[in-house]
């Protein structure tokens, strides 16, 4: 009797257990299907002519790989009960690909076998296989915990600016969850333009982003470690000193750009344009909030966004991009190189070869997937400008949600293919190193070296 019961649920127990990462990718992808079916409902919209079916499809995968792009005004257009549907969307599209992961194996094997525990500690950082056990409840309490608190912070502001404390209350908690899941969705008219000079509201929402781009394995560190920067772990080291290098690279680089731009802040005072580049620098990462017209940008700052979009966020967070410490990989590797050194050294720490390979295939499937898609929409969208099909394809790839406003022009095949994209970044890089770091296959023999000429 007992084999029989369980005989059925064997191919599902097997594929959760010895491919959590393929098993994460399909739960990413019903899980954008579900969502995308409940906004197509009539019940999701204020609009009487209902929402068209492509439209509720993007706004869902949107949401549920935490992007914010959007092809309908999220304020105006959805209901209540729709907007409830997106907030649901950010939240477990937040937990992430690892996190999901986990869940599954768990739930259909009830236990976690020693292939998903290696893939939870390649992605998480965990040391020991034995906390894997613990992770999941440390990730869901983090999560809460910080949503939590940004939600106290937003509260009184709110309350302050909205005509009704049940809207102030809603706001708050929307933001708090769109912010740390680094989602950019809004539910004001126009995003958050006109909550621009409210600091009490701004300063949560950016600080929300900036933590929520650390990732789970920063957070299993720091709570670990606590201050003790001696033990902790590499990755902690290079996601907290690359992420905080480059708020103020690109705050710097934003704020010369932008200076003198009459269409966003040339008519701002000093210290006005101060914030503002700070908190656009912050958004950037892939928050995608934005306190001015993302299209009125010049072309220099819509390229150094570009840049700063497809490095995204800490690996296993809810940022996207081709990540911080890939980036971090591929610049000691420069340096190594101009030294002449064999290996990769930092922080009293070696990086393996195998580091800098996955560091390498990340950035090209990014790229792959960025040309490719950039390429179909301009082709399927005659007329539209490459600054602005690949400002929006980069940031449907890095699941950032700033928009020059793309996003609705575009027909039903581009939004479909911006949906892929979104669907890929989410998964595709974090997946791809999961595979990389799993799958090594052992060879008996060795072939004789040669090296081609390579620049």
């Amino acid at each position: 009797m007992p084999t029989e019961r369980i005989g059925p649920r064997h191919p599902i127990r097997e594929f959760a257990r010895t491919s959590p990462a393929r098993a994460a990718a399909l739960v990413f992808v019903l899980a954008a299907a579900v969502f995308s079916a409940l906004l197509a409902l009539p019940i999701s919209t204020d609009d009487p002519r209902g929402t068209p079916l492509i439209d509720a499809i993007f706004t869902g995968v949107s949401a549920v790989t935490v992007t914010g792009l959007t092809t309908l005004d999220t304020a105006s257009h959805w209901s209540l009960f729709g907007q409830i549907v997106i907030l649901l969307g950010i939240q477990v599209g937040g937990l992430g690909i690892v996190t999901i992961a986990l869940l599954l194996a768990r739930a259909v094997t009830r236990h976690l076998g020693v292939q998903s525990k290696v893939f939870a500690q390649q992605s998480i950082g965990t040391s020991k296989l034995g906390e894997v056990g613990t992770l999941l409840r440390i990730v869901v309490l983090t999560t809460l915990t910080i949503e939590g608190a940004l939600f106290l912070l937003l509260l009184p502001p709110f309350l302050l600016v909205e005509p009704n404390w049940w809207e102030g209350a809603g706001n708050a908690l929307f933001y708090a969850i769109s912010s740390f899941n680094n989602a950019g969705f809004s539910v004001h008219a126009g995003g958050l333009e006109p909550l621009a000079g409210n600091l009490f509201i701004i300063t949560p929402i950016a600080l929300g982003v900036f933590v929520g781009s650390f990732g789970f394995p920063v957070f299993l560190t720091l709570i670990m470690q606590r201050w003790n920067r001696k033990r902790w772990t590499l990755h902690t080291k290079l996601t907290l000193s690359v992420t905080t290098a480059l708020l103020v690279l690109g705050a710097i680089g934003w704020g010369v750009s932008e200076w003198n731009n009459p269409g966003t802040i040339g008519g701002e005072t000093p210290i006005e344009k101060v914030i503002h580049a700070v908190f656009a620098s912050t958004m950037m990462r892939s928050g995608g909030f934005a306190l001015i017209d993302t299209s009125a940008s010049n072309s220099v700052t819509l390229l150094l966004t570009d840049a700063l979009m497809f490095v995204g966020g800490g690996s296993a967070s809810t940022a996207g991009g081709i990540k911080v410490t890939t980036l971090a990989v591929l610049f000691l590797a420069i340096i190594a190189e101009a030294r002449g050194d064999k290996d990769l050294r930092v922080a009293g720490r070696s990086i393996p070869s195998e580091g800098l390979r996955v560091a390498i295939s990340v950035v090209f499937l990014g790229a792959t997937l960025v040309l490719v898609a950039t390429s179909l929409i301009l082709a399927s969208n005659p007329g539209t400008s490459l600054e602005r099909v690949l400002f929006e394809v980069i940031s449907a790839f890095a699941t950032c949600g700033l928009s020059v406003g793309l996003s609705a022009e575009l027909d039903g095949f581009g939004k479909i293919v911006l949906s892929l994209i979104m669907l890929a970044g989410r998964i595709g890089p974090v997946g791809l190193a999961a595979a990389l770091a799993l799958k090594q296959r052992n060879l008996f023999y060795n072939l004789p070296e040669e090296r081609p000429i390579i620049g």
